[in-house]
């Protein structure tokens, strides 16, 4: 089994920044690649974006492109998410996930294809 725990949500104004911590433990050798996803009220869990433990490959969502950046410490087993010139609509409760598949998988971007889950992290931006 693997553990993640979210860390670094709360109330910014629109134009600012958070940083989002993932810090995994169990059996964190089982994981290929990390990912962020997004819920807010009523609607999907969103993809944000996603990187391998390798840290040679990262992919967004496009509504995030450009404005978050997502990386990885290995000897900490934690990811971050850099979210830079926020805007209220991302205002969302924050899920970091791990998966087991190896190698490059186009469904990357659906929730279900995560095999662990974060309690999540709420992130709120105001205008």
């Amino acid at each position: 089994q693997v553990q993640l725990v979210e860390s670094g949500g709360g109330l910014v104004q629109a134009g600012g920044s958070l940083r989002l911590s993932c810090a995994a433990s169990g059996r964190t050798y089982t994981i290929y690649a990390m990912g962020w996803f997004r819920q807010a009220p009523g609607k999907e869990r969103d993809f944000v974006a996603r990187i391998s433990m390798s840290g040679v490959s990262t992919y967004y969502g496009d509504s995030v492109k450009g404005r978050f950046t997502i990386s990885r410490d290995n000897a900490k087993n934690t990811v971050y998410l850099q979210m830079n010139t926020l805007k209220p609509e991302d205002t969302a409760v924050y899920y970091c996930a791990a998966d087991r598949r190896r190698g490059y998988n186009p469904d990357y971007v659906l929730s279900d294809k995560y095999d662990y889950w974060g309690q999540g992290t709420q992130v709120t931006v105001s205008s």
